[in-house]
């Protein structure tokens, strides 16, 4: 049990501060001045700091991405302490462009662990390739009979992708679909949206002629393709940019795509430990980065103190939609009674001060309580 005492929670109303107490990794109750006399209740002070819900981030390869330059180039696996530091509590991993070093039951068996080490861990089968790799031999059995799988990924628009068909990806979303049906999870299917000449082209091509719900599609990486974005998220479809290092042109780039799309339609990924290769124009590697899970809470702050989003809009993207995207609302990206206790703290820099995820202090005052097994 763990009571937080006097934060600012109500960010439509700033100066109203407020407990929160917590039981069985639950919000169970928020109000004024709280004063459960139980034994063992663990007591953090707030000190006004502000309280938002703990961030999603839908898009980390987990057990490293990269390869393009060679074996050498193998991005390493993250760790918990990355994800803490973050203020990340709830993340879905997945492979790139890798799927012959790197596998499905690889990602499923670093889900479990992440899970088992106090985040709340999803993931995709697939890759960039098609067909897809899998678990079960299936990509519909894999969403329906594997917990930790809610969806695939793949790859288009992109020169080191499979080129697939228009008939390839209906018969994929089918797939992801009729998995998630029969499990009671999204079943979506996650593209990886390349610089390729079509650009969601062939998404438009299919729900023009075809039955498939436009939320079973999930572009990321759309800021590359930004008038198609904004188009999907008019139609109705989730978009997903990415959070980049310069995270004021991050934020600059948000700040557009809510002037011209639906707010409820954004979300903000990392692509952490994922290689950011630099290609030329014949498509020859000339650089190498590698994405930090960090530059989510970059980005939401960058909204705030360059772009003046107010605080509530700007942590959307990897809260409330976030949530909403991933079928997990009612559960996650809300501070509310009977949501899961994941908490980040922010001092007046909107400097991130205090983690929670599952009810856990993971982070206090910017010190690091909880790490991985072998960190």
């Amino acid at each position: 049990m763990l009571l937080i005492k006097n934060v600012r929670i109500n960010l439509e109303n700033p100066r109203e501060v407020s407990d929160v107490f917590i039981a069985g990794g639950k919000i169970e109750a928020i109000g004024r001045k709280l004063d459960p006399t139980l034994p063992n209740l663990e007591i953090i002070e707030g000190d006004g700091r502000t309280a938002v819900p703990g961030y999603i981030d839908r898009h980390v390869h987990i057990t490293g991405g990269g390869g393009e330059s060679g074996f050498a180039s193998r991005v390493p696996e993250i760790h918990l302490s990355d994800c803490i530091r973050g203020g990340v509590t709830t993340l879905v991993g997945l492979l790139g462009t890798d799927s012959v070093t790197r596998s499905v039951e690889n990602l499923v068996a670093k889900t479990k662990a992440l899970n088992s080490e106090g985040l709340t861990a999803f993931c995709l089968t697939g890759a960039y390739d098609y067909p897809s790799p899998t678990l079960t031999g299936s990509v519909k059995k894999d969403i329906a009979f594997v917990d930790e799988i809610i969806g695939v990924k793949i790859a288009i628009a992109d020169h080191r992708s499979s080129n697939m068909s228009k008939s390839d990806l209906i018969r994929l979303a089918s797939e992801a679909r009729v998995g998630g049906i029969l499990s009671g999870k999204p079943g979506f299917v996650h593209l990886h949206v390349g610089s390729g000449k079509r650009g969601l082209g062939l998404l438009f091509d299919i729900l023009e002629t075809e039955d498939i719900p436009i939320r079973t599609f999930h572009p990321t990486h759309v800021g590359r393709v930004f008038s198609d974005a904004v188009r999907f998220a008019n139609m109705g479809g989730y978009i997903d940019f990415t959070a980049d290092e310069d995270a004021g042109e991050t934020a600059r780039t948000l700040t557009k795509a809510f002037e011209q799309a639906p707010a409820d339609r954004i979300t903000l990924s990392t692509d952490s430990n994922g290689s950011m290769p630099e290609w030329n124009e014949r498509e020859e590697i000339v650089g190498m980065g590698v994405g930090s899970i960090s530059t989510l809470h970059q980005a939401v702050k960058s909204l705030v103190r360059e772009c003046g989003v107010p605080l509530l809009q700007a942590v959307r993207p990897v809260t409330e939609t976030a949530a909403e995207a991933l079928g997990l609302a009612g559960r996650k990206g809300r501070l509310a009674v009977g949501y899961d206790a994941d908490l980040n703290l922010l001092d007046d820099r909107l400097n991130l001060s205090t983690v929670i995820a599952g009810g856990t202090v993971m982070m206090e005052n910017e010190r690091v309580l909880k790490k991985g097994m072998f960190e």
